[in-house]
């Protein structure tokens, strides 16, 4: 029983890989459970125990006599949109540039567990970089990113892809929550934003979920003369025109 368990898990395993790797994207049919019966060497059972296990994740979903298939990141909303700080920045006719501050895999801290709802044994990625306007910093970045859901980004090289985008472009997600306040900067921010101490900050803290597991926590720090919040709204609530950042001026 216990290799049977062993292997479902690695059946599992080996698609999530895929798909989050990019190898399979959005809409792709997965092998059919008689082509991975016969690519694994297993019974029917421990297939369909991975693929159930990854539409619960909810990686895929399965169509009835038509087989299983990579879902699409439909259910991407929230009441301010989740950014890619590059596209923006470059939509602004601005020039990038990215900095890694600090990487660090290592055991979920007591912070950790409480702001996402961990277990103690989880394992998490800590990402620190540096977004540029520019020459500027326009953003300061800080974050965590649970390693039992998202295992490749293990393999991910941050100091030349930013986190945050390639979270975007590979991780489904269903559910995010988002905090706004405005602090003003203590030194170590504000060194690394080079931005006066005390100054002001728009702060964006936010979590992602897929289905109910934890995905991401992080901590955006934004010079406050650089941003601005916009929605626009009709009387009935309707936003034709997705709420996010926008810089000021």
């Amino acid at each position: 029983m216990k290799s049977e368990v062993s292997l479902h898990q690695r059946i599992r395993a080996n698609i999530e890989q895929r798909i989050l790797s990019g190898e399979w994207g959005p809409g792709y049919r997965i092998p059919f459970e008689h082509e991975l019966m016969v690519e694994y060497d297993c019974a029917r059972m421990t297939v369909n125990k991975a693929l159930f296990a990854l539409t619960q994740a909810g990686l895929i979903e399965r169509r009835r006599r038509v087989g299983s298939f990579v879902r699409r990141p439909a259910a991407q909303s929230a009441v301010i949109a989740i950014p890619d700080i590059e596209a923006e920045i470059v939509a602004r006719g601005q020039q990038y540039r990215y900095e890694l501050l600090a990487k660090r895999r290592r055991r979920a801290t007591k912070q950790d567990r409480e702001l996402m709802r961990l277990d103690a044994r989880a394992t998490v990625l800590a990402v620190t970089c540096l977004h540029y306007a520019d020459a500027r910093p326009a953003a300061l970045e800080d974050r965590r990113i649970v390693l039992d859901e998202v295992p490749a980004a293990e393999q991910v090289d941050f100091s030349v892809v930013p986190p945050g985008g390639w979270l975007l472009r590979h991780i489904p997600w269903h559910v995010a929550e988002n905090q706004i306040t405005a602090l003003n900067a203590p030194d170590d921010i504000a060194t690394l934003l080079q931005i006066e101490t005390g100054s002001a900050c728009l702060v964006v803290d936010r979590k992602t979920w897929r289905m109910e597991a934890p995905i991401t926590s992080v901590r955006l720090w934004f010079p406050g003369d650089l941003q601005r919040l916009f929605a626009r709204f009709t009387p009935a609530g309707a936003a034709p025109r997705a709420p996010g950042f926008d810089q000021a001026g």
